[in-house]
């Protein structure tokens, strides 16, 4: 064989090798979890590894990045399916955070929850129906030589005791996917009903610095303005400036607080984090992340919870009522037969 012919068979075989690697860097499979039913997304060239559970909300309730969690799961998914608890990345829909009253309006009609079935919760109704949903369906997990991902889906819409309280007939897709070292979670709502539908969806994801205290992280908050609330967390339809240092210590602080009009960069994205030296953990809204609640809470002695939630919000607190009462005009529907859809991407460096 002469020199030219054995380049030209290495010039061909190189190509194929890089494919085959950068292929298996990523993998989608089902496992089981503690007895649960579960999706692992990995990529290996990040060491990543994210794990969704579609019968418990379809939360992702670990991304371990080199072996370290950086979502806050207090217990197994095991305990997280028979006692359901928001952590890990919960999505919060038809509507996020709270409502008041037991209504909401859409188009100006009123739809009043009926209380008697058991699946609003809390006096203020508070973080939608569907936080621990056992209803998802995964209908893909694959992997390719780009990225790993899981799509899961929801038809609200058969639902009875779903459609009394929220009579949209919608559903939901959801697609985890994991690419280039960072999670990205979509969501798409198509409305399927005669009537424009309200956007007030969110997710309430806890994330944390592994290995490093609460008291030593310091944050990051990209936003203009800060909302004002009543003793009970229900907006006012009143804005302040942003009065959040930059970066702000987590020490010696609480919130749990709404902010809106986000800087965002040439992608119209908005970037919160959460720093301790080297170490980062990063939350990246789309555009269609119009607000965010940051909640850092204490326990009850007073010690510092160790996370904190940048949650990607369609709209502020209690947007549907606040917009029938006309004091919060950027609620966003989504026509009849139409959809809606945003991601929200989570990255970590130097853990």
């Amino acid at each position: 064989m002469s020199y030219d012919e054995s380049v030209g068979r290495h010039l061909v075989f190189l190509p194929v090798l890089c494919t085959m690697t950068l292929a298996q860097s990523y993998k989608a499979d089902r496992v089981m979890d503690r007895g649960v039913a579960v999706v692992r997304l990995v990529d290996s060239a990040h060491a990543i590894e994210v794990s969704i559970a579609p019968s418990v909300g379809n939360m992702a309730y670990e991304m371990k990045v080199h072996g370290h969690n950086i979502l806050w799961t207090p217990v197994g998914i095991d305990e997280l399916q028979k006692s359901p608890q928001l952590s890990g990345i919960p999505f919060l829909a038809p509507w996020a955070n709270r409502l008041d009253p037991q209504v909401f309006w859409a188009n100006g009609k009123k739809y009043p929850f009926d209380m008697e079935l058991g699946n609003v919760r809390g006096a203020t109704p508070i973080h939608g129906l569907l936080s621990a949903s056992p209803l998802w369906k995964v209908t893909e997990v694959a992997a390719d030589k780009n990225s790993a991902h899981v799509t899961s889906k929801i038809e609200f819409w058969k639902y009875p005791d779903l459609m009394k309280q929220w009579p949209f007939a919608h559903d939901y897709e959801m697609t985890y996917r994991l690419a280039g070292g960072m999670l990205e979670v979509n969501v798409t709502v198509s409305n399927l009903s005669a009537e424009p539908m309200p956007v007030a969806i969110g997710f309430h994801p806890y994330y944390r610095i592994p290995d490093v205290p609460r008291d030593e992280w310091a944050g990051h908050i990209p936003a203009k303005q800060h909302v004002v609330t009543d003793s009970r967390l229900i907006p006012t339809g009143e804005f302040r400036p942003m009065d959040v240092p930059d970066p702000f210590p987590l020490k010696g602080r609480t919130l749990d607080d709404g902010f809106i009009h986000l800087d965002r960069d040439a992608q119209q994205r908005a970037h919160f984090y959460i720093q301790s030296g080297s170490k980062k953990v990063e939350a990246i809204f789309g555009p269609k992340y119009q607000a965010a609640v940051v909640w850092e809470p204490n326990n009850p002695d007073g010690t510092p919870r160790e996370f904190i939630c940048f949650e990607p919000m369609a709209g502020i607190t209690n947007a549907v009522n606040l917009n029938h009462a006309g004091k919060y005009p950027e609620l966003q529907t989504v026509a009849p037969g139409a959809k809606w859809s945003e991601s929200f991407w989570v990255l970590a460096s130097g853990i």
